[in-house]
């Protein structure tokens, strides 16, 4: 069994969350495996790697990491609330704290999101041939979980394997940073997001309680996304679903537990059975401009779309409840008319451009099976 963090020997579902967990022990460092490197490739033409310096002469580490303080106040406040709310013993905390590291890339990657990209160029990190045919591959592979999972949520499957297929490529990349540095990075050392992956942190924390496992371990993305659907800690938690029934949610090696957290996630965030998404749109004029804000929820209907010269290419209902959605091409703005479960899926990532890549990118998919 593996080693895990303040942990007892079975799993905790959030919905039995009230009750009072049992004082939990955590294991110290030492007793703890490091995480498995990736081995080298030895070059014969070149000499042997000198073995590693003493403790006590080692070199710094390089400027890319830095280990945590332990005097930092927002980590000593960090600990005493895990002690208090979820008891959590101090010196074990502590000492996990102060194996993760700060890293520099993790900061960077966080500054410069590709959703800020136009959508002409973010479009094309989605929409690529081998995504088309890798999400045709993975929902052969999978159709028997997803026709189950999508006739009991009402979530297409066409959307749960897209939503894969943006997120890790269906489970191709699914991040080499460990959840536990990449969450104490942006916690401790982000401070324009702080509170946010400060909470993650303390969800990480009582997820690896709960699942029995070793908090130094699961690796992914650059925020601490995880597994083939990129949950955060919070949403693993509370929506991530045991499609074989065997105890665990293991959202990184099982895409059956995958596709049902997914299709879970979208059926707790309101999505519309055998409603559509999104149709394209066309425009005499600019004064549909006023109609466009950040505001993701439908705002307003077709027939007010109608009269300023906004015409969809499909038939839709005039008292329809529609978000209008510009997306930035080389020549102008591409039209788009989204229904609620566009807004659905942005709960997901709270990006338009987001949504747009993994609908286009599901009815890609949904032609070519």
């Amino acid at each position: 069994m593996t080693t895990a963090l303040n942990l007892t020997s079975c799993s905790t579902t959030p919905e039995r969350e009230t009750q009072k967990p049992p004082v939990p022990t955590i294991p110290k460092a030492k007793e703890i495996l490091p995480p498995p490197q990736t081995p080298q490739k030895v070059d014969p033409a070149r000499p042997a790697v000198k073995p590693p310096l003493p403790e006590a002469v080692k070199p710094p580490l390089p400027l890319t990491t830095k280990p945590i303080s332990p005097t930092n106040q927002n980590v000593r406040y960090f600990v005493r609330q895990m002690i208090g709310k979820h008891h959590f013993k101090e010196r074990e905390l502590t000492e996990l704290l102060e194996s993760a590291v700060i890293k520099d890339s993790i900061l960077k990657q966080i500054s410069s999101p590709s959703e800020g990209l136009p959508w002409h160029k973010y479009r094309k990190i989605f929409l690529t041939e081998a995504r088309i045919e890798g999400g045709v591959k993975f929902w052969r592979e999978n159709e028997q979980a997803l026709a189950a999972v999508s006739e009991e949520t009402g979530v297409a499957p066409e959307i749960i394997v897209a939503i894969i297929g943006v997120e890790t490529g269906y489970g191709k990349n699914m991040g080499n940073h460990r959840v536990l540095d990449a969450l104490a990075t942006l916690a401790f050392a982000y401070p324009p997001r702080s509170v946010f992956f400060t909470s993650e942190l303390e969800q990480f924390l009582l997820l690896c309680r709960e699942e029995n496992k070793d908090p130094r371990e699961p690796l992914g993305s650059y925020a601490g996304a995880m597994g083939y659907p990129q949950f955060m800690p919070s949403s693993f938690r509370s929506l991530a679903k045991d499609f074989e029934h065997d105890g665990h949610r293991d959202i990184w090696k099982n895409p059956r537990d995958a596709i049902a957290s997914v299709a879970n996630y979208f059926e707790k965030n309101g999505w519309q059975r055998g409603q559509s998404v999104a149709v394209s749109a066309n425009a005499i004029g600019m004064q549909y401009k006023t109609f466009l804000s950040k505001e993701l929820k439908p705002n307003t209907t077709i027939g007010q779309l109608n009269n300023i010269g906004v015409n969809t290419k499909e038939n839709v209902a005039a008292n329809a409840n529609v978000k209008l959605v510009a997306l930035e091409q080389v020549e102008g703005d591409e039209l788009w008319v989204c229904f609620h479960n566009f807004y659905v899926i942005t709960r997901y990532n709270h990006s338009p451009l987001y949504a747009m890549a993994a609908y286009q990118l599901s009815q890609e998919i949904k032609q070519r099976r």
